[in-house]
């Protein structure tokens, strides 16, 4: 994550020089604070990218001489279903017409977005534990008296 690290910071570099260039000459602070905001969040991108390359090491797209099968590798788990983004849309939808017609709908709206984050984020929260627990059984082996299942379905 070195290059998007170093490309973030030039970027979060450029609107820091135009946002200061701006505020100087122009006086106007509409324009001064969208570069401003601009500016912070592509640092706090920067900063992130940052972290997470001092955290994990090189990858194999920072080096020079990798080959494609270098980042290669085991993908993650992606849910089959999910009713959540639906929910999202649909408060979403909701809490925009409450805005307009009335601070009840809204309020509604804003219950129904709040249920439908809650649901996306920990839907599948306990799946790290189910995991861990079946690791366990597949290491005591085949006669340690539990039965172990073998399928790829998903929780």
């Amino acid at each position: 994550m070195r290059t998007e690290a170093r490309l973030f910071t030039g970027v979060a570099a450029f609107f820091a020089v135009t946002a200061a260039g701006y505020g100087w000459f122009s006086h106007e602070p509409a324009g001064t604070a969208a570069l401003t905001v601009s500016f912070l969040m592509a640092a706090l991108v920067a900063f992130f990218l940052r972290v997470q390359h001092h955290k994990r090491g090189l990858r194999a797209q920072d080096l020079g001489d990798a080959e494609v099968v270098d980042a290669a590798g085991p993908l993650d788990f992606f849910p089959p279903h999910s009713p959540w983004p639906i929910t999202a849309a649909l408060g979403a939808v909701v809490l925009a017409l409450g805005i307009v017609y009335g601070l009840w709908l809204a309020l509604i709206g804003f219950g129904v977005l709040a249920l439908a984050v809650f649901g996306l984020v920990f839907q599948y929260a306990d799946r790290g534990a189910q995991r861990s627990s079946s690791r366990e059984e597949a290491d005591r082996g085949p006669g340690s008296g539990s039965v172990s299942s073998t399928s790829t379905r998903s929780p």
